[in-house]
């Protein structure tokens, strides 16, 4: 009920300043990605370990010790995971770039059938040839895809991998220094706005810690959605490839994209002389492209941040396209801290007692100035 009727006090100048605010965010943070992104991988490490923290702390460990123990332990559980992968990837590269050319060659071959038996059926594609002109178009695509799309890949990854050390050091000091900071900002609020100050802090954080639980419940949905039809299709490693592109679909629709393309490449070049195998795929992620965006998603992430669907669908739509890829992921966490912001502030700014609290204090002080002097 308390959370009901603080929605219903939003009116719509309120709703008005948290999408204008969202979306100067969005820009802003469209510039600083190289530090933006390892303070959301901060965020995700923050949240997944501080449970763990807490039950130290109640154990009677200090904070900082706990805090260190956890971080630390995490780190190298990391790190030697790591270490024991490099020599298999290293081992594995040039099995992983045949691969790559492999699956690549038989979904152009796909294409190509598709477009043929498009023209033996249709006058109109057999007149424009397009079998032809798309062959020449993708002649030699995949003998150069390694040089031309592979390696700078490798290079932009290896460009960011110094700003992503900078996510497990920031982990370890929201980890030790979250509560001190916590602390740090309500000393400086004044004390008629103690309490919604002390309310807002904590709706940010459960904002955050909402959108991060919804994202791992919404991974599980996907992954169980497209591994389930992809096994009633008869794909090999059904279950892998749904866990690959519930995680791709982290980023939304270019991800879902991404990994369409990838179990229709998959489908395409191990059932060569079934078509019908690709056209399933391609019609499951339709299917899953539906449910992810209109139920799964309202249902998790949108629910836990309490927005209404549509208002989580058009917020989706505005974030890509004002930023991209950026704004796809990261405009549902941000409308929902600005949300909490909003209507805060509109119910500070709304609430007579409270502002008369305020200015009876600053009043009370001045006296008291004064008459020291």
């Amino acid at each position: 009920m308390e959370t009901a009727a603080k929605h219903s006090n939003s009116g719509p100048i309120v709703w008005a300043g948290i999408f204008t605010a969202t979306c100067l965010l969005l820009v802003l943070f469209q510039q600083i990605l190289w530090l933006l992104v390892p303070f959301l991988l901060a965020l995700v490490q923050y949240y997944a370990l501080y449970p763990l923290v807490q039950r130290l702390t109640l154990a009677s460990i200090e904070q900082e010790r706990a805090a260190t123990w956890v971080a630390g332990g995490f780190t190298l559980i990391v790190l030697g995971a790591l270490l024991l992968l490099l020599p298999w990837l290293a081992t594995q590269g040039v099995l992983l770039q045949d691969m790559v050319t492999h699956y690549l060659q038989g979904g152009l071959d796909f294409l190509e059938r598709t477009l043929m038996s498009a023209e033996s059926r249709f006058a109109f594609f057999g007149n424009a040839h397009l079998s032809d002109k798309v062959h020449a178009q993708l002649a030699g695509f995949t003998d150069n895809f390694a040089q031309a799309y592979l390696l700078p890949f490798l290079m932009t990854a290896a460009g960011w991998l110094p700003s992503l050390l900078l996510a497990p050091l920031a982990a370890f000091f929201l980890l030790r220094d979250g509560q001190r900071f916590k602390k740090f900002l309500l000393h400086a609020v004044p004390n008629a706005y103690f309490e919604k100050t002390l309310h807002l802090v904590q709706e940010v954080n459960q904002t955050a810690k909402a959108y991060f639980q919804g994202m791992m419940v919404l991974t599980l949905l996907d992954a169980l959605t497209l591994g389930i039809g992809l096994w009633l299709l008869g794909m090999n490693s059904p279950f892998v490839l749904g866990i690959i592109t519930a995680i791709l679909a982290w980023v939304p629709f270019v991800g879902s994209v991404v990994g369409c393309v990838l179990v229709v490449l998959v489908a395409a070049t191990d059932f060569p002389a079934e078509p019908a195998m690709a056209y399933g795929a391609i019609a499951l992620f339709v299917v899953a492209r539906m449910l992810d965006d209109f139920v799964y998603m309202p249902m998790t992430v949108g629910r836990k941040l309490k927005m209404h669907p549509f208002i989580t669908v058009l917020l989706i739509f505005i974030g890509g396209a004002i930023a991209g890829i950026a704004g796809l992921m990261l405009v549902l966490p941000l409308a929902g801290i600005v949300m909490v912001f909003g209507e805060t502030l509109g119910q500070i700014m709304t609430d007579t007692r409270l502002r008369a609290r305020h200015a009876h204090g600053m009043r009370l002080r001045r006296e008291v100035a004064n008459r020291d002097l």
